[in-house]
């Protein structure tokens, strides 16, 4: 992939100028906000929202808001799988091996302790709140890549081990943040059977267009197959296996913005991992890495889209959700890593990198605190539009709260300081 700097610069500028486009139109003029949001494209469609009729018969209308959450949102989640992908799968791969270990621990509490944070404070808030909120409790889980990427850099220093230690807890995160979406939140009554037509596209794939050719060059260097299928189809049957996996999620119940998920380990891929988002992606030509190269400006123009589509929060929508996702991010990410990254080095002895110290796991996980891109894409599928906190919608609240964790950059950059974090140059 493209060196970080400039993932940061093309894919999170684009979607932080559509949020803030998106905070001024819906604080400026609501009405014609909402009503862009949620245009409708097409009635009685095949895909978008699903609405059953006073007859019974379930009919869809494919919005602005469906279009861009449900249909190409599904590229940037694969690009974040193939990510996860090489990292797991691949020689070298940045989750591979006791390497990881620390990291994956620390993840693990950074999920835990937000979640523990936010229905804790939610119970104290009397069950009124805690039954309105309590099925966002996945909100203050995630953690944007790029932008604490970003932050992490400043506090600690390109150089410093705790950089490389947060890129792995932010992917972890990412990957976890995808199982979570997958399972605990459908987008309408399941229907498991139409997931064997995204295995079956997948599979299918698989073996004509990756495994066969391959198994017929055994023994040619030349590899004419392969070369031919490269040349000749291209992405074409991994992008018609991607519609119908994405079909089979949409169909299945499960959010189809997954649907890519099941294609992106049968496309062809490089031999070993260069790190996540490492600049020698950039001169890999095997398939993945050129799909994900071809894909660059379309995701700029999707994040762009959904930060203007997702982020028009009224101000006054401000309430008791905007402060249990940011109570979830900014108390819950850093106690819940540092403790149980405490327990894995310590405890565990699978140590930290080194010219790491512990208290660093307490600024990592502040930095992680930073949710953003993934917190409001759950806020949005975890909460009804419509569902009200008295005078509060309960989902433009919650959105409030993935957007206020920008903050979490100031305090990470004061709890770096408070803890003597020395910067370390590249």
């Amino acid at each position: 992939m493209y060196k970080v700097w400039n993932f940061i610069a093309n894919y999170s500028l684009l979607l932080i100028i559509g949020a803030i486009l998106a905070l001024i139109w819906a604080n400026v003029d609501p009405h014609s906000y909402h009503a862009f949001v949620e245009y409708p494209i097409a009635d009685q469609f095949f895909i978008g929202h699903a609405h059953v009729d006073e007859h019974g018969h379930v009919h869809r209308t494919l919005t602005l808001h469906y279009l861009f959450n449900d249909l190409f949102m599904a590229f940037f989640f694969a690009i974040a799988a193939k990510e996860v992908w090489e990292a797991v799968i691949l020689k070298n791969g940045s989750l591979r091996g006791k390497k990881a270990a620390t990291p994956l621990v620390a993840t693990f509490g950074g999920m835990l302790g937000p979640i523990a944070v936010y229905l804790g404070l939610a119970m104290l808030l009397g069950s009124d709140t805690f039954d309105a909120v309590k099925n966002g409790w996945a909100v203050p889980t995630a953690t944007d890549i790029a932008f604490s990427y970003l932050v992490g850099r400043m506090v600690f220093g390109a150089g410093h081990p705790a950089v490389r230690f947060l890129l792995l807890l932010a992917i972890a995160d990412d990957a976890a943040g995808l199982v979570i979406l997958a399972i605990f939140y459908p987008t309408g009554a399941l229907a498991p059977q139409w997931l064997l037509l995204s295995l079956i596209a997948a599979g299918t794939v698989f073996l004509l267009a990756n495994w066969l050719p391959r198994k017929l060059d055994v023994g040619n260097q030349l590899r004419p197959n392969s070369t031919w299928v490269r040349k000749h189809l291209s992405f074409w049957p991994y992008l018609i296996a991607a519609s119908l996996s994405w079909y089979g999620f949409m169909r299945a119940g499960i959010h189809p913005a997954l649907g890519l998920l099941p294609i992106v380990p049968t496309i062809p891929h490089a031999d070993r991992a260069f790190g996540i988002f490492a600049a020698a992606e950039e001169h890999l030509h095997d398939l993945l890495n050129d799909i994900e190269h071809k894909l660059k400006l379309p995701v700029e123009v999707i994040l762009f889209f959904f930060g203007l589509l997702n982020a028009g929060v009224e101000f006054n929508a401000i309430g008791s959700p905007t402060w249990l996702v940011l109570g979830g991010l900014l108390i819950g990410k850093p106690l819940g890593i540092l403790l149980m990254g405490a327990l894995a080095a310590h405890v565990f002895r699978l140590g930290l990198p080194a010219g790491m110290r512990t208290i660093d796991l307490f600024v990592i996980g502040c930095v992680a605190a930073i949710g953003f891109t993934v917190s409001l894409f759950i806020a949005a599928v975890a909460f009804d539009a419509d569902a009200m906190l008295g005078s509060t919608p309960v989902q433009a609240a919650a959105k409030m709260g993935a957007l206020f964790s920008f903050f979490a950059a100031i305090v990470a950059i004061v709890a770096g300081k408070l803890c003597g974090v020395k910067k370390q140059s590249a």
